[in-house]
C-alpha cells in the first residue's frame, strides 16, 4: 500500500458497528421489516467501510482506467475521495466541498429518523396515525432519513460496490413502504386515503404543507 490507511480490518468493523449502533439508537428497530430496513443499512456499511480501510478495490480500478488523466487517483486514504480527485481538489480533502455537504446530509439524515421516530411513537402511544413532524410534509421521513445518510457517504467517499447497492437499496425501501402503507391502510381506511392523497411518498413538495391535525393540503 502507499499509505497506511488501508489493510485496516479493526476500523472497517470498528466504524461499521459504531454507525449501526448509531442508528439504531436513532431508528430504534422493533418489527422484522424495522430489522431488514437496519440490515439493508448495514450492508451498505460495510461495502462502504471495507473500501476505506480494507481494500481500495475502486481506486485501483479507476486508477488502472483513468490514472494518466486524472494523477490524484492513487491507492493512498485522500485517493479514495473521489469526487475530489476527479475535480483536481488538492486541499484537505475533509474541507472540500463534498465533504462538507456530506455532513450535512449525514447529519441531517440521522436527525430525520430520530424526529419522525419521535411523532410515530408518539401517534402509535395513542393509536392514531402519524400525521405531524415530517410526517405532515412525507409519508415516509424515517426512509429519507437513511437515503440522506446514504447519500451523505457516497458524497465523502462513493464506491463501485455503494454506488451499485444504493439503487438496488431505493428499491428495497419502496417496497417495504409499500408493504407498511398497505398495513397501515387496512387500520385507518379514509383517514389514511385522505392522508396518502396529500402527502407524497418520499419527496415533499416545495409548496404547501399538510395540516398536523386533519390531514389536508393548505
Amino acid at each position: 500500500m502507499a499509505d497506511s490507511a488501508y489493510g485496516l480490518w479493526p476500523l472497517v468493523i470498528l466504524n461499521t458497528a459504531l454507525f449501526v449502533l448509531f442508528a439504531v439508537s436513532f431508528f430504534q428497530p422493533r418489527s422484522r421489516r424495522d430489522w431488514r430496513v437496519m440490515g439493508a443499512f448495514t450492508a451498505f456499511l460495510v461495502a462502504l467501510f471495507t473500501e476505506m480501510y480494507g481494500i481500495p478495490l475502486t481506486v485501483y480500478l479507476l486508477g488502472s482506467w483513468l490514472g494518466a488523466r486524472f494523477p490524484l487517483l492513487r491507492d493512498t486514504h485522500a485517493g479514495g475521495h473521489l469526487w475530489n480527485d476527479l475535480i483536481g481538489w488538492t486541499g484537505d480533502p475533509h474541507l472540500s466541498p463534498f465533504h462538507l455537504t456530506s455532513y450535512v446530509a449525514i447529519g441531517g439524515g440521522f436527525w430525520l429518523i430520530a424526529v419522525a421516530w419521535r411523532h410515530l411513537h408518539e401517534a402509535a402511544r395513542t393509536e392514531h396515525l402519524a400525521t405531524t413532524g415530517p410526517y405532515a410534509r412525507v409519508r415516509h421521513p424515517q426512509y429519507d432519513g437513511f437515503l440522506l445518510v446514504m447519500i451523505g457517504f457516497l458524497l465523502q467517499w462513493p464506491t463501485i460496490p455503494a454506488l451499485v447497492m444504493f439503487p438496488v437499496l431505493l428499491i428495497v425501501y419502496a417496497r417495504l413502504a409499500r408493504n407498511e402503507e398497505r398495513e397501515v391502510a387496512a387500520r385507518f381506511g379514509d383517514q389514511w386515503t385522505a392522508y396518502a392523497a396529500v402527502t407524497p411518498a418520499f419527496l415533499p413538495r416545495l409548496r404547501g404543507r399538510v395540516d398536523e391535525q386533519t390531514g389536508r393540503s393548505r
